[in-house]
Order: C-alpha cells, then sequence, then structure tokens
C-alpha cells in the first residue's frame, strides 16, 4: 500500500534564468533536492505573481510557461518545463482558502514563471511531479502568514510546498560585469546575517516585522515582493508542527542573498 510523506516546507532564493549557468549554484540546489523525499505534488508561491484575488494557474490545460523577463539571450527563451497538471491540489487549496466573499480564481492562461521553473528545473528535472502555482493576493506579511497557516495541512498529504523569492533583492547591485561570487555589497551581507540569525531563533514577529528590525531592510529589499513568499512558508511551517528549520543554501551571487531554508 502506497503511503503519503509529510513533505517538508521550503523557501528558496531562485534566481534569475542565467542561474543555469552558475555552476556553484546549481550544484547546491542539486545536492539539497537530492535530500529532499520526492512530493506527491508541489505548491509553488513565487515572488513573480502578484494576483488578487488569490488566482492558481493553469490546472485543466498544459502547464504552460512565463517567460516573465527581457533582454536576455535566446537560450533563456526555449528552456521547457512540461511537469504534469495538479487539479486536485487546486481543488484542495480552494477548500482550504477560499471563502464565500473571496472565492479562489484560476487562469488557464497563467503558466509557471521563472520563480518557478528556474529553480524547479535543477531540483527536480525529470519534471513529473505536478506543479501549481498560487498567486501573491497581497504584500501585507500578517495576511500572507496566515494564508500559510491554512494550506498548512497540504504537506500531510505529500503536498510540498515552496515560497520562491530572494533573500536580498536590490537589483541595484546585481553587476553581471563582476565575478557571481564577487563580494557583496556590506548591507546584503548584514541583512543575510540578520536573516540567518532570526530564522535560527524562529522569530517570526521580527521576520514578518522585517522592515523595522533588520539593518538595510529598505536597501535590501526595496520592494517587500522577493521576500512575501517567506511569510507563506513560515505560517505553513507555524501551523504543521513549528519552525524547526535548517539553512539549506547561502552564499551570494552578483550582491544578492541566495540564502534559502528548509523547515522540516
Amino acid at each position: 500500500m502506497n503511503t503519503v510523506e509529510r513533505q517538508p516546507i521550503l523557501f528558496l532564493s531562485h534566481g534569475a534564468p542565467p542561474l543555469a549557468d552558475d555552476a556553484t549554484w546549481t550544484s547546491q540546489l542539486h545536492g539539497w533536492a537530492a535530500t529532499l523525499p520526492k512530493p506527491k505534488n508541489i505548491l509553488m508561491v513565487s515572488a513573480h505573481w502578484e494576483q488578487a484575488p488569490t488566482t492558481v494557474s493553469a490546472f485543466e490545460r498544459k502547464n504552460p510557461l512565463t517567460y516573465d523577463f527581457w533582454g536576455f539571450p535566446q537560450k533563456y527563451y526555449e528552456v521547457t518545463y512540461d511537469s504534469p497538471l495538479a487539479p486536485d491540489l487546486a481543488m484542495d487549496v480552494a477548500k482550504l482558502i477560499a471563502t464565500p466573499d473571496n472565492p479562489i480564481q484560476h487562469d488557464e492562461n497563467r503558466g509557471l514563471d521563472h520563480g518557478a521553473y528556474v529553480p524547479l528545473v535543477e531540483m527536480f528535472p525529470e519534471a513529473d511531479v505536478p506543479v501549481l502555482q498560487l498567486s501573491l493576493p497581497t504584500l501585507d506579511p500578517r495576511e500572507l502568514y496566515q494564508m500559510g497557516r491554512k494550506l498548512g495541512a497540504l504537506r500531510e498529504q505529500g503536498t510540498m510546498i515552496i515560497g520562491s523569492g530572494f533573500t536580498t533583492h536590490n537589483l541595484q547591485w546585481f553587476n553581471p560585469s563582476a565575478p557571481a561570487d564577487a563580494a557583496p555589497p556590506a548591507v546584503s551581507a548584514e541583512f543575510d546575517q540578520w536573516a540567518a540569525e532570526a530564522m535560527a531563533r524562529r522569530d517570526v514577529d521580527a521576520i514578518l516585522d522585517f522592515q523595522h528590525k533588520a539593518p538595510g531592510a529598505h536597501e535590501a529589499h526595496p520592494r517587500t515582493e522577493h521576500w512575501a513568499p517567506l511569510y507563506v512558508a513560515l505560517g505553513a511551517a507555524d501551523a504543521t508542527g513549528g519552525l524547526e528549520n535548517s539553512s539549506a543554501v547561502d552564499g551570494f551571487w552578483f550582491g544578492l542573498s541566495k540564502r534559502s531554508w528548509q523547515f522540516s
């Protein structure tokens, strides 16, 4: 008899399409993925899809990709990731978070954006796990945390919940003419250290209120959408057994912190 394995919850820094060319980072993602149980399906919350009311991606027809970036070499627009659809997961998500006043929407033309498929290509290259993407209906920390709490039960059904953002995300620091592993700006390093320590303390209040608690918060995140998926992951973890976590990836990529966490 097949048994459903409880899944970890992830927050990962997803990288731009050229992540695929970075041997260090792809090796880190491959190594991380090798330690993970294979999920029944994946619920992906990416920084690159803000839409209210809450909306899920295609689950009735082919799972397309959304090439939501500009000015890159043509090869990045030819990447494919033909993951199966996840209609059952879409129904489960709706049952958990939809209300009569706020029903879940779905968009059959919406594919996986680069915050979803770029890391999935590295971590689940066989593309044999069904994937559903969920929009960020708001950037409010506590609303997203509460949404995560409602979704947490999915992990007991074999769903891996992944928040995909970036631990620091100021594109003014991004300098592709320098080595990818060049020393980051001091404020990026300071924020990364603060984030690592806050997560180790399991300090939910500080993380949710990072704009007032973290050093260089407004420089590390001029806009908060790349930190916001962490709130969903935190809520899901906190509601289903606690916030024990480990830092699965660390280091910097063109000045941005690629630190990523796994909640067990």
